[in-house]
């Protein structure tokens, strides 16, 4: 008989889900990392499961449909905790999906309440009276405000929840969750009195996510970003649920051709093209400048098979804010999103063929089109390297190492350091 995970976590995109799966693998919890539910019952006895789906802008009903069917599949292995996984700025509209995969999840666990918890205050995403602050930015003045599917434009979370959900939203307030203990559950239980099920907390500091994890630890559905996954072990050992030496993995050497993928908008992502673009070659594809994707493709394939000869590429369909509105413009908002990610996609699985087996990866929805079109269910999850990337390698003789990063995060020249790190991951 297989084991009972103590973790469940379902992931909305693919480089929130390593990332988290990453975090675990840090804390010594054996965790596995699957894109498909129906892997689910193929893993062996692990800690932690984590299945990262792209859900984050697909319709609601099919974010729903897919997230019921990974729960389902968590909870049949009698997973002890289910999480959902999604992005520090709570990306969403008012249609979804942070909202109805919320309702989905309470519905299948039974859970009596749920938090929502995106902050993570090392990066500066903190939660002060509902509100979400990049920095000293308000969300709604960052940035953020300009992200071409899912623009956050209202600062109040428990607002932006509450638009997307008949289920009651409230606030754990910062006075209670900094006290945490006695007097945060027994806020919880005053707002549950009231008929509050979703509650969104305040987090401004490390010893607040403490607080948080503390109250939530022993709860059948959480919620959140990554950051308070790491707050979990250590509760996990003082309950007696995860025994035995912390559990370590180090991922196999990978050679071969490198290329850098990139569909992601965001400006950290533009710096990074830029720094890479210093000693590697880029081609920039302008999606208002194409006659098709197979065309697309054709000449990207042209232009990088040979100098991949002599290094690594990188072939990029991300853009500033204008250009973005024009692409939108010219196909719509979800015709550009879904040409950028075709590009891509096909340009994957034209370079793995090539013999590329060293892939960067940059953006979650991006992500998500390069691993879904290399027909890939699972993959072996480094430990943690730093925010919002996540470093993976393919089982088997053949192995193809991945570095999947969110558009917002990571260092300036993560792309040359990660390429060359696949080949001597120690």
């Amino acid at each position: 008989m297989m084991g009972k995970p103590v973790f469940g976590v379902v992931a909305d995109d693919l480089t929130g889900g390593m990332e988290t799966a990453a975090m675990l693998v840090a804390h010594g919890v054996d965790c596995a990392f699957v894109t498909d539910p129906e892997a689910v019952d193929t893993i062996g006895d692990v800690d932690a499961i984590v299945v990262a789906q792209k859900t984050r802008v697909i319709p609601a009903a099919q974010a729903v449909a897919r997230t019921e069917r990974a729960a389902r599949a968590l909870l049949a292995r009698a997973t002890r905790q289910i999480f959902f996984k999604y992005c520090a700025t709570f990306d969403s509209t008012d249609d979804g999906n942070i909202g109805p995969v919320a309702d989905i999840l309470m519905a299948t666990t039974g859970a009596p309440y749920a938090a929502f918890c995106p902050a993570s205050p090392a990066l500066k995403r903190t939660v002060y009276n509902g509100h979400l602050f990049l920095g000293s930015q308000l969300i709604s003045e960052s940035p953020k405000r300009h992200d071409p599917l899912t623009p956050m434009t209202d600062p109040d979370l428990v607002r932006v929840l509450q638009r997307q959900t008949k289920t009651r939203v409230g606030l754990l307030a910062h006075p209670a969750v900094s006290e945490g203990g006695t007097k945060l559950r027994q806020a919880v239980a005053d707002h549950a009195a009231e008929g509050i099920r979703y509650f969104i907390t305040d987090t401004i500091y490390d010893r607040d996510l403490d607080a948080i994890a503390e109250l939530t630890c022993d709860w059948p559905l959480m919620t959140g970003n990554a950051t308070i996954v790491q707050h979990y072990p250590a509760l996990w050992r003082q309950r007696g649920l995860l025994t035995g030496e912390p559990h370590t993995r180090s991922l196999q050497p990978v050679s071969g051709k490198g290329v850098v993928l990139s569909g992601s908008c965001a400006e950290r992502t533009l710096e990074q093209l830029a720094d890479f673009e210093r000693s590697h070659p880029v081609l920039r594809i302008d999606l208002t400048d194409i006659d098709s994707a197979e065309s697309a493709v054709d000449a990207a394939l042209r232009w990088a098979l040979p100098k991949l000869e002599t290094g690594p590429v990188g072939l990029s369909t991300s853009a500033a804010p204008e250009a973005v509105a024009a692409a939108q413009a010219r196909y719509g908002r979800d015709g550009a999103a879904a040409l950028g990610e075709k590009i891509v996609g096909d340009l994957a699985v034209a370079f793995h063929g090539a013999g590329v087996r060293r892939f960067v990866v940059a953006g979650g929805e991006t992500s998500g089109s390069v691993v879904e079109r290399l027909g890939i269910r699972g993959l072996n999850v480094g430990p943690y390297g730093g925010p919002g990337v996540g470093t993976a390698t393919t089982n088997g003789d053949d192995p193809v190492a991945f570095c999947l990063k969110s558009g917002k995060l990571g260092p300036v020249d993560l792309f040359t350091r990660a390429l060359a790190s696949m080949k001597n991951p120690e």
